[in-house]
C-alpha cells in the first residue's frame, strides 16, 4: 500500500498538445487526462480536448485544477473565450507562455485587468521547469470528491473517476452520491493504479463502489459526508455580466449553467436579483461560482458569472 502520496493538478489551456510532453495519456473523452509520478508526488495535466468547439469542456477542465499551464498560440476569440473563463473561475496561479508568432503587446493587452496577469511568465522551453516548482495545496475539511468519468469494471461494479477537492476519502467511507442523495460504500481506492487506503485532496482517484450503478452517476455529481453540500433547483448569484456578451438576458430565457463540472439546463426566473432555476437538481455550495454560458451564441459563449448567494 502507498501511503502519504501527494498530487498536483493542472490544466493545460492554449495550444493543447504540449500536455504529452508531460506525462503518459490516460481517459480521453471531450476532456483528456495526462498523468506522472515523480518520487511521492502524482501529476495530472487535463486538456479540454472538446473545446472549442464545445464551451463546456473549458469550464469542466479548468474546475478539475489548482493551477494553469497557458501556452497562447494564438491571438482569436477562442483565446479570448479562454482568458475570460480563467477569470470568471477566479484561477489566479498559472504559467504563462506563448509561441514566437504571438504578438506578446496584444496578449498583454488582452489579459490587462484579467488573473493572467498574475501568472508567471516564461518561454516554452521553461514551462517544465517553472511547473516543478508549484506545490501541493491540500483542502481540509469535510470530506468531498467531484466526479468526471463512471463506468461500470466486470468483476468490480462501479468505478468512479474523479478528484478529492476537500479533506480525505478512505477505504470502507459510508459517503453520500449527490444530487441523487444515494448511499455508497468505498470499497477501494486507486490513484495511479496503485492500491491506497485513503487519499488526500487534491488526488485524482478511482474508486469501486457499493450502492450507485453508473446510470445513477452523472460528471459533476458530489461524494462527500451527509449534509456537507447542497441539493436545490434554484440559485441566485451575484452576478456579473461579461462585456463581451452584447446580448440583452431576460426572464424565463434558457441557458446552461456550469458549477464546478456540472453543466446544467436552467432559465432566469428573475434578473434582479439574478435567480436560475434548474430543469433538474444541482448540487452547490455558497460562494461556488456559477457560470452562464450560451454555447449557440455566434460570438463569445460565456454570458457573466458570480459566486453563489
Amino acid at each position: 500500500m502507498l501511503h502519504n502520496i501527494k498530487s498536483v493538478n493542472f490544466v493545460v489551456l492554449g495550444k493543447q498538445d504540449i500536455a504529452s510532453d508531460f506525462g503518459k495519456k490516460g481517459t480521453v473523452t471531450d476532456l483528456s487526462l495526462y498523468d506522472r509520478k515523480e518520487s511521492d508526488i502524482i501529476k495530472t495535466w487535463v486538456t479540454p480536448s472538446g473545446f472549442p468547439d464545445k464551451i463546456q469542456p473549458l469550464f469542466q477542465a479548468i474546475n478539475l485544477a489548482e493551477y494553469v499551464i497557458f501556452h497562447v498560440d494564438k491571438l482569436d476569440k477562442f483565446t479570448g473565450e479562454q482568458i475570460i473563463a480563467l477569470d470568471s473561475l477566479k484561477k489566479e496561479k498559472g504559467i504563462l507562455s506563448h509561441t514566437f508568432e504571438v504578438d506578446e503587446s496584444k496578449l498583454g493587452a488582452m489579459i490587462k485587468g484579467t488573473v493572467i496577469e498574475k501568472y508567471v511568465k516564461v518561454d516554452q522551453d521553461k514551462i517544465k521547469e517553472e511547473m516543478d516548482k508549484l506545490e501541493p495545496i491540500l483542502n481540509d475539511g469535510p470530506s468531498e470528491m467531484i466526479i468526471d468519468h463512471c463506468f461500470d469494471v466486470k468483476g468490480v461494479g462501479t468505478v468512479i473517476l474523479g478528484k478529492v477537492t476537500i479533506g480525505k476519502i478512505k477505504q470502507y467511507d459510508n459517503l453520500k452520491l449527490y444530487p441523487a442523495g444515494i448511499d455508497v460504500l468505498i470499497k477501494s481506492i486507486q490513484m495511479h493504479d496503485d492500491p491506497v487506503e485513503e487519499s488526500l485532496s487534491p488526488a485524482r482517484v478511482g474508486l469501486a463502489v457499493k450502492g450507485a450503478k453508473p446510470d445513477e452517476v452523472g460528471r459533476g455529481d458530489i461524494i462527500s459526508e451527509e449534509g456537507a453540500v447542497d441539493v436545490t433547483t434554484e440559485i441566485e448569484i451575484d452576478f456579473q455580466k461579461s462585456p463581451f456578451y452584447k446580448s440583452e438576458i431576460a426572464e424565463n430565457q434558457g441557458c446552461l449553467v456550469n458549477i464546478g463540472l456540472q453543466i446544467k439546463a436552467a432559465k432566469f426566473s428573475s434578473i434582479t436579483p439574478l435567480k436560475l432555476e434548474f430543469e433538474k437538481p444541482i448540487v452547490c455550495k455558497k460562494g461556488q461560482i456559477a457560470v452562464i454560458l450560451k454555447p449557440e451564441s455566434p460570438t463569445i459563449r460565456i454570458l457573466g458569472s458570480g459566486p453563489i448567494q
